[in-house]
This record gives C-alpha cells, structure tokens and sequence, in this order.
C-alpha cells in the first residue's frame, strides 16, 4: 500500500494535499509540475511517498530549481511504480540509456563466440537490480535547512512521513489527508 502526499510552505504555514500520483504523473517532470501548481508563490513543496514499512521518498521543489531527491531504500523502490519515477540515471549514478543494451556488442547472428545463451539470460535478468543499490540514494540534506538533518533521515524507518511532518511542524494538516 502506498501513501502519497504534496506539503506546500506557505506564510501561514504548510499545506497538505493528498495526490493520486499514478493518475497524474508519469515522469519526475511531471511530479515536479503537480508540485509546482500546488505553490503559485513558488515557495518549497515536498512530495512524500511511501510504500508501508519498504521505503519512503521525498522530493523537494524549490520555485522553478531542479527537483532534489532522496529515497530510502533504492532497490525496494526500484521495485514500485513510484519508485521508478524516483529513481532517475542522474539519481543512480549512470548515464542515461545505460539499461539499454549496446547493439554493437548483441551476437545478433550467432556467428561471434561468446557467452552461453544461458549466462546471458543470467547477466540480464539481474541487470537492473544489481544496477541499483541497497539503501538510501540521493540528497540526504533535503530537509537540513528544514530541521531534518542527515543522521536524522537516514535513521527514519516504518512511519518516517510522519516523523519528517512532526520535525516540519506538519503533523497535524499530513493528517488531515492521510
């Protein structure tokens, strides 16, 4: 089961919204666009993500700036829809592409010497998943100016959107749309 949801800063404090993502977004530009339209004085808005006791995510969007990222655990999102969103080349260290495979270097016509077919099937079927690690990914300073420090977020675990909230000082209007 995943929660999703978009806390907005504004002068009277944070605003909650609570987001059906799979319907709306389909891309981390588009994640970042819903953001957007949720603070029309581009002011910092945070999408929290979480997939019960298996990973959570945040995403932060500061105005018109990139969005900055950060996932707890990598692999275990690489595992979910939303995580895949999450979980961009850029986040992951690769170039973008790098999970296609090179047509020069495929034996198309079975002429060249190489591997058993069986050892390929091995090396791709795994592919993704060792690309990916184990553990957290991303800006772990994402809440530092915020009151959530590095040691902070790296420690959360099962109910992390609400710890993250509680420190903001959100805990109440994360709630309402829980």
């Amino acid at each position: 089961m995943y929660f999703a949801a978009l806390l907005a800063r504004t002068e009277d404090g944070w605003e909650a919204s609570d987001t059906e993502l799979l319907d709306n977004v389909e891309t981390l530009s588009d994640l970042a666009d819903l953001a957007r339209e949720a603070s029309p004085e581009d002011d910092t808005v945070l999408v929290l993500i979480e997939q019960e006791d298996a990973w959570f995510g945040v995403v932060r969007i500061d105005g018109e700036e990139d969005p900055r990222i950060y996932v707890s655990d990598a692999a275990a999102a690489a595992r979910s829809s939303y995580g895949e969103i999450l979980l961009t080349d850029e986040l992951l260290g690769r170039e973008p592409g790098d999970d296609e495979p090179d047509l020069d270097a495929l034996d198309l016509d079975g002429t060249e010497d190489g591997e058993d077919e069986d050892e390929d099937d091995d090396s791709e079927a795994g592919g993704t998943g060792e690309a990916v690690p184990h553990g957290p990914v991303g800006d772990a300073e994402i809440l530092d100016d915020l009151g959530v420090g590095v040691k902070e977020l790296k420690a959360l675990s099962a109910d992390a959107l609400t710890e993250i909230a509680d420190s903001l000082g959100a805990s109440e209007v994360l709630e309402t749309v829980r």
